[in-house]
């Protein structure tokens, strides 16, 4: 269930998921799979977070709260930045997210935990699981759906790693347009963050 779950809620294209295509596009599968197992991480320990930390989450809803706003000016300016890296590119440079050196397991962990919608997503999850009386409320199905979860998380971006890569190299697509493309994720997940910060802060 916890693979089912994460594997469905990775498929639907966002910043995460199409920076693993651009890593496997432009550095290779090792690295997009060191970007994914980043992701991963963070996931599982936002998850477990939901399941047994629910009453530290509300305690410290302001944190969570300024790390929201934090996301949504960190996206708005990453679009920006995508869009003028796009219009000044005339040689097919590294995408904007990946013209550096970090290490691609810590941009993967570093993208994740700049993510807290995963918090009401698991929120939301684990819940109607628990009260449906599908996910008992005891630590070993808890860590079992965490572990599940992780895996479901790998294999979504797994189908943007290997899919998206050799969708991108049927199309011939460049690296201007792929920037194009990540200014608009960008962009619209900003503004879907604005809006959950607006109306459903969640804690």
């Amino acid at each position: 269930m916890g693979f089912l779950v994460s594997f469905l809620g990775q498929l639907p294209l966002g910043n995460m998921s199409f920076t693993s295509t651009q890593i496997c596009i432009q550095e290779g599968f090792a690295k997009a799979w060191q970007y994914a197992i980043g992701v991963a991480i963070v996931e599982m320990i936002y998850l477990r977070l939901a399941l047994t930390g629910m009453n530290w989450v509300v305690q410290h809803r302001k944190l969570f709260l300024g790390l929201g706003w934090l996301t949504v000016g960190l996206f708005l300016v990453l679009g920006v930045m995508a869009f003028v890296s796009a219009r000044k590119q005339k040689d097919e440079k590294k995408a904007l997210l990946l013209n550096n050196k970090l290490n691609r397991f810590v941009l993967g962990i570093t993208m994740s935990a700049l993510n807290p919608a995963q918090i009401p997503f698991w929120f939301l999850w684990t819940s109607t699981l628990i009260q449906a009386k599908i996910l008992p409320v005891a630590n070993n199905p808890f860590n079992e759906f965490t572990i599940g979860a992780g895996t479901g998380t790998l294999a979504g971006l797994a189908v943007y790693i290997h899919g998206g890569n050799w969708l991108v190299s049927r199309k011939k697509t460049s690296n201007q347009t792929l920037n194009k493309i990540m200014g608009v994720i960008f962009i619209i997940t900003a503004l879907i963050q604005l809006w959950r910060m607006l109306y459903k802060p969640w804690i």
